[in-house]
């Protein structure tokens, strides 16, 4: 059995006692517990401090996925860090067991187009936002954004005025399933699909689509977006709970 940490002391990392096969074990007992156990991604240096110095995270991490390949559950790459997430494929399950699905996060589609423009083109200031998607993007369309935790303020433009530029965050990651935004479709895969114009968007024009399937230019019309149909956002997995 692991040594216990002594009362107001540290916690013993090194397992120098154990032999080799339980302090391996005990290592990746500590990292699953601390994932299952975070409301969020754990990134790799908060893993770290429950392991040795000579422990190999990755092959740690390696050895917890295989040991869950029958789970119904999954330990996966999101936002940076590691979470443990349901199986897609039991989320009928999920959902009839609880009465409904999670709420989803409603965005228009003025808003569904200015954070992927974000993601896309970041830093991006709001003018830069307003050229992309061939209207005015309100200062209430990127307060939401923020709001839900998709956005934040990136550093100051060298544009006159030194205008702030915005930059996706890791919620935004986290929520969408992805590990970094080299996970993010690719612009080409996207417009071969019918989901992007290419052309236009890199020309500053009304991109067909984004995201969210077909375009529809009537809805772009407004300031805010307020006059646009909401689309509901959920990415079709569940975190451990």
């Amino acid at each position: 059995m692991a040594r216990r940490r002594r009362a107001n002391g540290p916690l013993d990392t090194e397992l120098a006692e154990l032999p080799p096969e339980l302090r391996w074990r005990e290592w990746m007992a500590r990292v699953e517990a601390v994932i299952f156990a975070a409301p969020g991604p754990v990134e790799r240096d908060v893993l770290a401090r429950v392991v040795g110095r000579d422990c190999s995270l990755e092959l740690v991490i390696e050895d917890i996925r295989d040991a869950l390949r029958d789970r119904p559950y999954e330990l996966v790459p999101v936002a940076g860090g590691w979470q443990l997430r349901t199986r897609p494929r039991h989320a009928e399950s999920i959902h009839a067991a609880f009465g409904s699905a999670p709420a989803p996060v409603p965005l228009s589609q003025t808003e569904m187009l200015v954070l992927a423009s974000i993601a896309y083109h970041q830093p991006v200031t709001r003018g830069e936002l307003s050229n992309m998607i061939g209207k005015q993007v309100s200062r209430d369309t990127i307060g939401y954004l923020r709001s839900l935790g998709f956005v934040a303020a990136g550093p100051r433009s060298p544009q006159p005025g030194a205008p702030y530029t915005y930059v996706t965050t890791k919620g935004f990651l986290a929520h969408f399933g992805l590990d970094t935004l080299r996970d993010l479709p690719d612009m080409e895969a996207l417009e071969d699909a019918g989901l992007l114009s290419k052309d236009k968007l890199l020309a500053k024009d009304m991109p067909l689509a984004l995201m969210t399937g077909e375009g529809d230019e009537e809805g772009l019309d407004g300031d805010d977006g307020t006059a646009d149909e909401p689309y509901d956002l959920d990415d079709g997995s569940g975190g451990k709970g």
